[in-house]
């Protein structure tokens, strides 16, 4: 929250003047500065140009805008009720001009195919973009700053000498972003869509998102209202649909009439209007730093996020509230901008996550075409990740149920309680304990912890338990604490532990990962220096080429053409005894760097026989192995294949190529595939968060036609509820909320009420199907109200 302490602060107390810096890069000692000039006057600057005048009225604050009040980019402003509450904390006056002009609705349409589908209770609140200037101009001058509009800034070294604190609110665009690049080190990323915004003159009744199927491709519409007799409207389309229609040679009145003739239903036949409208290809703004000596960048100059989640004016509002206070909270002006980044970072790139999921959903709109009706909407609703499932249900129950009903969900089964069919292996429900390495073997014997570990997952009410990558040979293992299959004694005792899977938990599937380190082997165990070479006992290695993981690793040999038979081999003999084990499932391991990964990427394959170079000879290894595997698994029982759908790194395997590999491995037979990224090179670059590897299954499901098995960062039923729902996979593997909780699947049924036949808990546990009771923390509610003795009068 927004500290006030200083909006009366004392002038005389303050001081009324002080010699500005010399050097902009030596900015004040204080973090409350006397003369602050803010560069462009948009939303973000004038909002943190009133919060700063107003919290210390002595101060000078001046505004740069070389536009004309009424100058703007867009129509509407669509701003949450969590950006409002901080505004209303903050300066009530600015929140009570904005209630008197908001317009707010609940309702989400979504037309695609001459169909309607509607969802509630997403409350939203929106207001002209005007409006809002007039308002926070209204409000700076009241205030007493001094508002320069049709006015170029200064040059900020200028600016920087001249002021105690300056900051850059001069848009995606900005002046002084690029006059210091050199230390803000800013990264603008073009996307593949064109998109025009223009308005209509009625209100929307909804939030409205409409799709047209053109003989050019697909378009779209996204519309709101911001007032009661007008509505933002902005078409998109790819690049190349932009072109194949023309919009290239057409005029900004000409493109107006066009949008409005293939909206014209949407529309109610009713035209469009522009405002110094141009189509735009969206950037994304990301700067490593967001400082420079007394310079700051706030709103797009620091951060942009795509408007299909509407978030840029409420990211620059929320930015300048963070700013106010981090100067009133911190002593020195660099602690306050240090403050203000660390606090603002986190959340911004939250944002750009999700923008980044919804952007590129967009993008990719016409691989969604033809999912049925209501799924297409709830994949649409969720296509941020930011609404969920759960969120759904709790807004729109009725809509969520049609959803599900229309998925197969019987009355009452969540989407991740019903049942999946590879080959002839029936799933009960869509949860899989991923593998995880134990590193727990002694000479790659799984033990008594193997048994502890993966029994006590199969109790837990997954439908599939992975093992670890299980070596095919000594020289193939990762550490010495692998765990193998490569001996009779190693098959012995993993029969004793599928034993036990299916006799403790029927139902219950068990599978194998089989793979070989490649490249990546011959070193400790994860938590004594996870990759680091094994201080003594190494053996040799061999990779697809010689190169070392990282410097430092030990150079593997490359494998020669009989190296290669004998490999294949290996994996051929070890699927055998993994068959008379009593695996349910096999999975190949092309991931992660390890051997078969390493003929796939080409940053690890530099080959150049018939094993390296194009894709289609990268795959031709890792293909002859499944088909040795693929001859001696049972028919019956299914194989899938995990592969790294990205090396995250420059020149590596690329999103297209992961689906070209998926189609490759389920033209050989592959049932599913698990779609993993990265950890093929050591120098990757993953873009973590909240499960930011399914849109890579997402893609191969959906292109390739192959079933798909998501992984990465996915930590709550919800997020699973939610993926399979919308169709962008089929089954979801987590690992680490199954080591935080080995019952982590019967609790999610708990949690949700679920006991059906999805989720059973094992005979012995059935008593603690329900949360155990605690103690009463609650307090007697007061009853009476008890006075002292009643005087006469």
């Amino acid at each position: 929250m927004l500290s006030t302490r200083g909006s009366t602060a004392d002038p005389g107390a303050r001081g009324t003047a002080r010699p500005a810096p010399t050097n902009p890069h030596s900015p004040a000692k204080t973090s409350h500065p006397l003369r602050a000039a803010i560069i462009g006057g948009g939303p973000g600057g004038l909002y943190t140009a009133a919060l700063l005048k107003r919290l210390a009225p002595d101060r000078e604050i001046t505004v740069f805008e070389r536009n004309a009040p009424d100058d703007t980019f867009g129509f509407g402003v669509v701003l949450s009720d969590e950006t409002l509450g901080g505004i209303e904390h903050a300066d009530p006056a600015v929140y009570e001009a904005l209630k008197a002009h908001f317009v707010r609705w609940d309702d989400i349409d979504i037309v695609h195919r001459n169909t309607r589908h509607t969802s509630s209770g997403h409350r939203f609140a929106a207001l002209g973009r005007r409006r809002l200037l007039e308002i926070l101009h209204d409000r700076c001058r009241d205030l007493g700053v001094d508002l320069r509009l049709r006015t170029e800034a200064p040059p900020p070294d200028e600016l920087a000498r001249a002021h105690d604190l300056v900051v850059a609110a001069d848009g995606v665009h900005s002046a002084t972003r690029e006059a210091y690049r050199d230390v803000f080190r800013p990264r603008l990323t073009p996307h593949r869509c064109r998109y025009i915004w223009l308005a209509a003159d009625f209100a929307f009744d909804a939030f409205r998102f409409e799709i047209a199927e053109t003989e050019h491709g697909v378009m779209q519409l996204h519309g709101y209202p911001y007032s009661p007799d007008a509505s933002t409207v902005i078409v998109e389309m790819r690049e190349e649909v932009w072109r194949a229609a023309g919009f290239d040679e057409l005029d900004e009145a000409e493109s107006t009439a066009r949008c409005a003739k293939i909206f014209n239903e949407a529309l109610g036949g009713r035209p469009l209007r522009s405002n110094k409208s141009a189509w735009t290809t969206f950037r994304t703004v990301v700067n490593e730093r967001w400082s420079h000596g007394n310079v700051v960048l706030l709103g797009d100059a620091a951060h942009t996020a795509h408007f299909s989640i509407g978030s840029g004016t409420k990211l620059a509002v929320e930015d300048a509230l963070a700013l106010a206070a981090c100067l009133e909270e911190q002593p020195t002006l660099p602690q306050a901008l240090a403050a203000y980044e660390e606090e603002r970072r986190p959340v911004v790139a939250s944002t750009q996550r999700a923008a980044k999921a919804s952007l590129e959903w967009f993008e990719d709109l016409a691989r969604y075409l033809g999912q049925p009706p209501r799924q297409f909407a709830f994949n649409l609703l969720t296509r941020s990740r930011r609404v969920t499932h759960e969120n759904l249900r709790l807004r729109d129950a009725g809509f969520t149920d049609s959803v599900e009903r229309e998925f197969g969900c019987p009355p009452g089964t969540p989407p991740m309680f019903t049942p999946f069919r590879l080959r002839g292996l029936t799933l009960r429900n869509r949860v899989v304990v991923s593998a995880m390495d134990m590193y727990s073997a002694t000479d790659g014997v799984p033990g008594d912890f193997h048994l502890v570990h993966l029994g006590a997952r199969a109790l837990g009410g997954a439908a599939l338990v992975m093992t670890e990558m299980v070596c095919v040979s000594p020289e193939g293992r990762i550490t010495p604490g692998c765990a193998g299959l490569y001996t009779g004694r190693q098959g012995e005792a993993w029969r004793r532990i599928t034993d036990f899977v299916h006799a403790g938990a029927p139902g219950t599937a068990i599978g194998v990962q089989l793979g070989h380190s490649g490249r990546k082997g011959s070193t400790r165990l994860m938590w004594e220096g996870m990759d680091e070479p094994l201080p003594d006992g190494n053996w040799p290695l061999v990779a697809p080429s010689p190169l070392p993981y990282r410097p430092g690793s030990q150079v593997p040999r490359e494998l020669s053409r009989a190296q290669l038979t004998d490999v294949r081999q290996q994996f051929r003999t070890a699927a055998e005894r993994a068959g008379q084990a009593g695996f349910d499932l096999l999975e190949l391991h092309c991931a992660h760097g390890y051997l078969l990964s390493g003929f796939l990427s080409p940053l690890t394959n530099h080959r150049t026989d018939a094993y390296g170079g194009s894709l289609e000879k990268r795959l031709r290894f890792p293909l002859e192995v499944f088909d040795a595997v693929r001859e001696v698994w049972p028919d019956e029982r299914p194989m899938t294949v995990r592969i790294s759908a990205t090396d995250w790194a420059e020149g590596g395997t690329s999103a297209e190529e992961a689906v070209e590999i998926a189609r490759a491995f389920a033209a050989h037979g592959a049932d599913a595939v698990d779609v993993s990224t990265g950890q093929v090179v050591a120098g990757e670059r993953p873009e973590f968060g909240r499960s930011y590897q399914t849109p890579y299954a997402d893609r191969i499901r959906h292109e390739a036609g192959v079933p798909v098995i998501a992984v990465g960062a996915i930590s709550s039923w919800d997020d699973v509820n939610s993926l399979i729902l919308a169709g962008r996979t089929d089954l979801c593997a987590l690992a680490r909320p199954h080591l935080y909780d080995p019952h982590w699947t019967l609790h999610a049924a708990a949690e949700q009420g679920y006991a059906g036949p999805g989720a059973v808990w094992p005979a012995p546990y059935r008593a603690g199907s329900r949360p155990p009771r605690t103690g009463r923390t609650d307090a007697p509610k007061p009853r009476l109200t008890l006075h002292g003795p009643r005087q006469d009068v």
